[in-house]
């Protein structure tokens, strides 16, 4: 097989201890060095003292790894030309020998055929803003609908169509539940100004849920477990709505278009937030990957 998973991981699952899949997007693409590494190492840990074991995930000369050691860690932080991947990208990295980053779809594909079950993620890709003239839409969403993994994630990212995003996963067919709230959390913020029909309360609910995924024997869909970040250390909701507007047209002032559109409007925002909204994306991320070891550790105790 072409998906190598370390030997941690592989003992792990044979085992049924609780795994926990992370992407390395934030590694390699979403932080500045060395804080990428630190941070990658924090949420490793995180997963750790919640009792799971965690699986980065990325490919690194042609060969999807999941469960990377200190070393390939370091490469994927520290590497120049680490390329960006999603689900349909991994056919060609393979091929071309490439050292790549994973997305949320890939990293989903590539947990699920290692068998893992739970995902932590900050936000989930989406239905772009100007769909009816762009039809930009993440390729997530679409993996998502035909993957059985369960995502612990800050809902979607705020510079995304929102209701648009729970429009397509409904219609696709893909489970949504708020943790603890009837909200629908906005990535930098607790509530997007969207409610959600489903409400968890604990990882034991959670995982009830997924028993009844395979219960029932449905179609092969995720379960995205919407986990809003703490109120205290969300992105003032003022200052979001200008920046964001600002960012908008800036956007479309310099003819941004395609795949460039979501760095740009992401870093216009860390840079006009002096750097709050990174904090509110980082401390998203920490509260997700602590919960999805405990959601791993409650379904591996089924």
């Amino acid at each position: 097989m072409v998906l190598v998973v370390s030997e941690e991981v592989r003992e792990a699952l044979a085992s049924r201890r609780p795994v926990v899949a992370l992407e390395s997007t934030i590694i390699a693409h979403g932080l500045p060095r060395p804080r990428n590494l630190q941070v990658a190492r924090e949420l490793e840990q995180a997963v750790r003292r919640e009792g799971a074991v965690p699986a980065t995930i990325a490919v690194l000369d042609g060969r999807p790894r999941v469960g990377l050691d200190e070393e390939q860690l370091e490469r994927i932080a520290d590497a120049d030309g680490v390329r960006k991947l999603g689900h349909r990208d991994l056919p060609l990295a393979v091929a071309s020998g490439a050292i790549g980053a994973t997305t949320v779809s890939a990293t989903a594909l590539l947990a699920a055929r290692a068998g893992i079950r739970v995902f932590a993620t900050g936000g989930l890709g989406g239905v772009h803003r100007e769909w009816t003239a762009t039809q930009d839409e993440s390729a997530d969403l679409g993996l998502l609908a035909r993957t059985r993994i369960t995502v612990v994630c800050a809902g979607v990212k705020s510079i995304l169509d929102v209701p648009a995003t729970l429009q397509r996963l409904e219609t696709l067919g893909v489970a949504v539940a708020g943790y603890g709230t009837d909200r629908f959390p906005g990535f930098y913020l607790s509530d997007s100004g969207h409610p959600v029909d489903w409400t968890l309360r604990t990882p034991e609910q959670v995982a009830e849920v997924m028993r009844a995924q395979d219960a029932l024997g449905a179609p092969e869909s995720a379960l995205v477990v919407a986990n809003p970040v703490p109120e205290e250390e969300q992105l003032d909701p003022e200052l979001h709505a200008r920046v964001l507007a600002d960012a908008l047209h800036a956007c479309a002032r310099e003819g941004v278009t395609g795949q460039a559109v979501t760095p740009f409007l992401l870093d216009h925002l860390v840079r006009h937030t002096d750097g709050a909204s990174l904090n509110a994306n980082l401390a998203a991320v920490r509260g997700n990957v602590r919960l999805a070891a405990r959601v791993a550790t409650a379904w591996a105790r089924g």
